[in-house]
Formats: structure tokens, sequence, C-alpha cells
């Protein structure tokens, strides 16, 4: 929690939000039942609540269902955790928070209306859609999910690249009006330069797809480099 706690200080000084994950697939199997998710979620909450944080947004789950024993992290209830976040309140305020769904598994590239409807804000992932189009067709089909209202939508994970494209999926979302995450893992064969999500990381922009990913934020936000 200390290390947390340095992590998210120092997003608030560069004006920076977290989305910050409660459980992970595998992690989870070490609560014993259904009241340990509910009372890890709110001494969670609570925790963010005393240290007065409001550069945070929740993601109960990365990737609800995949790998996950929990009957409540499955999809079809994980939204009843979702909707416990949003009844935690502390002097008038809440956190916003929402949760991804399984990506690599059938008909889970889009959560599910309940979801939508309990969300403050829609996640996607992209690793797992073949191209731009298709991934602006994700877009348009998350924006017709019953419950859905106008509200962010965001890819906060996505493997794919392309950036000296001018059509890639990082400008598709855009496109969309949906923001997009680099998701930069260390590809086989690479050296530690490479890659922001394999241990250990080099935080330098030190690789050319790293040079690659924050020359077209610069591109698209007419700033330098």
């Amino acid at each position: 929690m200390l290390r947390l706690q340095r992590i998210l200080d120092r997003a608030d000084e560069l004006g920076m939000v977290v989305i910050l994950g409660f459980f992970y697939f595998g992690q989870e199997q070490r609560l014993r039942d259904e009241q340990a998710i509910v009372r890890a979620v709110d001494e969670a909450i609570d925790w963010l609540f005393d240290h007065d944080y409001h550069n945070v947004l929740i993601e109960i789950a990365n990737e609800s269902g995949r790998g996950y024993q929990q009957p409540t992290l499955q999809p079809d209830r994980i939204h009843e955790l979702v909707l416990h976040v949003k009844e935690r309140v502390r002097n008038g305020r809440r956190f916003s928070v929402s949760t991804s769904c399984g990506c690599d598994l059938p008909g889970q590239l889009l959560p599910t209306a309940e979801i939508v409807a309990e969300a403050d804000f829609v996640l996607l992932h992209g690793n797992n859609v073949s191209g731009p189009t298709q991934l602006r067709e994700l877009v348009r089909a998350a924006r017709q999910i019953r419950g859905y209202r106008p509200m962010p939508v965001l890819f906060n994970e996505d493997d794919h690249f392309d950036f000296h494209k001018p059509l890639n999926h990082m400008t598709a979302a855009i496109e969309e009006y949906a923001g997009w995450g680099y998701f930069d893992y260390r590809l086989p064969g690479e050296s530690v330069e490479h890659g922001y999500q394999s241990m250990p990381i080099d935080w330098g922009i030190s690789s050319e797809r790293k040079r690659a990913f924050f020359g077209k934020v610069a591109e698209i936000t007419n700033s330098d480099v």
C-alpha cells in the first residue's frame, strides 16, 4: 500500500488519473469466499477515501471471467460489485467505477448490458481485435448496448501498434471518440529496453516502439516530443 500511495501521489502531482485495478485472475483464488471479495473491495475504497484521492478510476477486475473462480467476479455477476462501489459514499462523493471483460473468451469483447447499466465508463480491450475497422465497429457496438447513455468509452489495453501508419488501433479509437491504452510488453527475443509491462522495466523511451507511440501522441496533440 505504501508503494501504491507513492504511485498515486506522484501521478496526482503530474496531473494524471490512475485506473486502479482491484482484482486479477489467479490472485482472487487466495480469497476464501464472496464475503472476502466484498471486504477487500470495502477496505480498498476506504483506504482511497482516507487518503482523499480524487485522481482514481476503479476497475473492479481485469478481464472478468478469464480464469476467475469466484462467482461474483464472473461477467454475469460482477455488476453487483460495480454497484457496491457506487454505493460507498463519503462526504457526498464516490469513485467512478467499471470493469473489463475477458477479451479472449467467445462473445466477451463487449461488456454485458448489466455492467454497462451500472458502470460510469465502458472499458474495452483491443488485444483480440483484428484491425482498425473491427475496432471501430466494437466502439459503435458498445454504444448500442442496452443501458448505455452518454459516457466515456476507453480501451485500457491494446497490444496493436503500427504507429507509423496513418490508420492504426490508436487513431481508429480516437476518431471514434474513444480513449486508447498502450499495452506494451516485451516480445520474444527483445532486450530489456523493450516493453513497459515486462519485468524488469526500463521506464525510458528506449525502444523504437516506445518512440513511435510517443511520437504519434505528440502528433495528435500538436505538442513537442
